[in-house]
């Protein structure tokens, strides 16, 4: 079994930002691109623990919880927007091996960035 330490440190080799939230709607993980661009670009602090609603504005609360439900309903990635800092962000299902739901992240990745790979 891995531990919880390797799993947190394989979330921080992604090179792009992840926020993992659970069913009830509250961060739970950031992994270390995440941090740097809410906490130190974006300046925000303590998100842990926090409901993503706090991060967003009141008109999104429907459409976070209409995208939750389709997460819910079996869907396992959705695609949300091409920000205009060229990121397609994409919201992605988080499930146990019985394919129950367990919360969501947002992935955002650099459209056509080179994706590192490393022979075995």
């Amino acid at each position: 079994m891995v531990s919880l330490d390797t799993c947190l440190a394989i979330l921080d080799t992604v090179p792009h930002p992840l926020l993992f939230i659970d069913n009830d709607h509250a961060i739970r993980h950031l992994n270390r691109p995440a941090e740097k661009t809410y906490y130190e670009q974006r300046g925000l602090a303590n998100l842990v623990g926090k409901s993503l609603f706090d991060c967003h504005a009141a008109v999104s609360r429907e459409r976070i919880v209409d995208l939750h439900r389709r997460l819910q309903a079996g869907e396992d990635e959705i695609f949300l927007v091409v920000t205009p800092e060229n990121e397609r962000v994409t919201l992605v299902a988080v499930r146990d091996r019985q394919r129950n739901l367990l919360g969501y992240y947002e992935r955002f990745e650099k459209v056509g960035a080179a994706v590192a790979t490393t022979a075995c």
